[in-house]
């Protein structure tokens, strides 16, 4: 999940944004490249198209959301099983679930608890799907076996597939075939099929979201399958994580923007849009791709947004809670571009997961593995 974050924030935005400000003649402006704390600059805002800045008030406190769900990963040793994963979910009145793979026991516990649901199908298998009689039976084992006594709302086909990568040609068709064995189960109407993108498939020029685009080599993969997600009314899905283009360009971006934190921190205006954090002109970023791709009618679902709380900068309980609680605070009033229309949105992740191979990764939980709350959020 972390890898296709970083692509999109290599050392050539770093240096296209830092020529764009050099190049103006406000002096001010340059100094304000020094000062990040009074300033937040981000790789989706073109110095030249920066109109006027503003304080605003800081962001008010959590509201009740239906947008909301949390994902669920379990790579621990130390975690609980998964019938009181699900039990904590209800208890917290977290009504949403994304699982990455169809675990016979989280499925079993699932039964019955009104859990709206994502099911993931690993990379790995991306080349079996694509046979239709394989896709078949993964959809009478892993969703039909289950109907109705789980509300699946979507497969996700495949996680953050790059362009460059095997299996990237398995994907569309891979999608294809579940779809047409979710069908035949008279199921199109209840459970949608799409993918998780990241940022990365983005274009270097994708700042300010008006300028976006899929990068030359990510729009043949890309396009495609937005067509199909148009013709079928899927929403795409993308992981959206402002925590690392904070922390791969500190130097443009504010910490206060990245949180959502809009006091002292000051507006970006595109056109007539004006952006307080970062994270939605992330996601207008990718609406305006969408739109130059055909697919002005999809519209986007999160499926994973974290920020960690501990293990590399800016990492704290702090941080994470803000990040977090703003979030959910935001969510549902929309993106600029797509105003009143609430974001649905998957927090990563449930736990913290002792296994992780980076430090960093371990942190992202919103509980423990003995199930205390970090931050306490309200999600009901």
């Amino acid at each position: 999940m972390f890898r296709s974050v970083f692509v999109l924030l290599l050392a050539s935005l770093i240096s296209l944004v830092f020529h764009r400000f050099i190049g103006l003649k406000s002096g001010n402006m340059v100094m304000a490249i020094e000062d990040v704390d009074s300033m937040a600059l981000l790789p989706f805002g073109s110095a030249s198209r920066i109109g006027s800045f503003f304080r605003l008030p800081q962001c008010g406190g959590p509201r009740r959301t239906e947008s909301i769900g949390v994902c669920y990963t379990n790579l621990g040793n130390n975690l609980p099983d998964a019938r009181e994963v699900v039990q904590l979910y209800k208890i917290h009145g977290i009504e949403k679930m994304r699982i990455y793979n169809p675990d016979t026991a989280i499925l079993n516990a699932l039964r019955g608890s009104n859990i709206e649901v994502i099911v993931g199908i690993p990379n790995t298998d991306l080349e079996r799907i694509v046979n239709l009689s394989s896709a078949s039976n993964w959809v009478q084992r892993n969703i039909q076996a289950y109907v109705p006594h789980i509300k699946f709302r979507y497969v996700a086909v495949g996680n953050d597939v790059q362009p460059s990568d095997s299996i990237a040609r398995y994907v569309l068709p891979a999608i294809s075939s579940i779809n047409s064995a979710i069908s035949a189960a008279n199921l199109q109407d209840q459970i949608k099929v799409s993918t998780v993108i990241s940022i990365s498939l983005l274009s270097n020029s994708s700042f300010p979201p008006s300028y976006s685009s899929f990068s030359s080599e990510a729009s043949g993969f890309i396009e495609p399958i937005v067509h199909f997600l148009a013709k079928n009314g899927s929403p795409l899905l993308a992981n959206v994580y402002p925590y690392f283009t904070y922390t791969d360009i500190t130097r443009t971006i504010s910490l206060d923007y990245a949180l959502f934190m809009q006091s002292p921190t000051l507006v970006i205006r595109d056109d007539n849009f004006e952006y307080n954090s970062l994270f939605e002109s992330m996601v207008d970023a990718l609406y305006v791709a969408l739109e130059k791709s055909g697919g002005a009618e999809v519209s986007i679902v999160i499926a994973e947004s974290g920020w960690p709380s501990n293990g590399s900068a800016a990492a704290t309980v702090e941080n994470a809670g803000t990040y977090y609680r703003n979030l959910m605070n935001f969510v549902p009033t929309g993106t600029p571009r797509r105003p009143r229309r609430a974001i649905e949105t998957y927090l990563f992740a449930m736990f913290d997961e002792n296994l992780k191979p980076v430090e960093m990764e371990k942190h992202f939980g919103l509980f423990t593995a003995d199930k205390k709350s970090k931050y306490q959020l309200s999600f009901s």
